[in-house]
């Protein structure tokens, strides 16, 4: 019984790992709208694009990114540096058309 107690009592005190995006659209800290440039290392946030059941729905913009899941891209002086992967994203995200942001 006691280790029972043990274990619980680990489980609530030990930190929780990031999983995908919070609520306030971010992930890790970093915004997930905004200006977003794409890099091959060194990346704030590992993207991997999904077809289905996504963590953010992403439109790419040309101007004022500022709700959740517009992204506008960008060479040089970015929000957010992103790199795309196939595997272990941070965050799985899937480009729309309309209608951006959490599922």
């Amino acid at each position: 019984m006691r280790v029972i107690g043990l274990l619980l009592a680990l489980l609530f005190v030990a930190p929780a790992a990031q999983a995908g995006v919070s609520p306030d659209c971010t992930f890790d800290g970093f915004p997930l709208h905004g200006k977003v440039q794409v890099v091959t290392a060194y990346p704030d946030v590992k993207v991997q694009v999904v077809h289905a059941f996504p963590d953010l729905k992403v439109h790419v913009v040309d101007a004022f990114p500022d709700k959740c899941g517009e992204w506008k891209m960008v060479d040089a002086f970015p929000d957010v540096k992103i790199q795309f992967v196939d595997a272990f994203p941070d965050v799985k995200i899937q480009f729309v058309d309309a209608f951006p942001g959490l599922p």
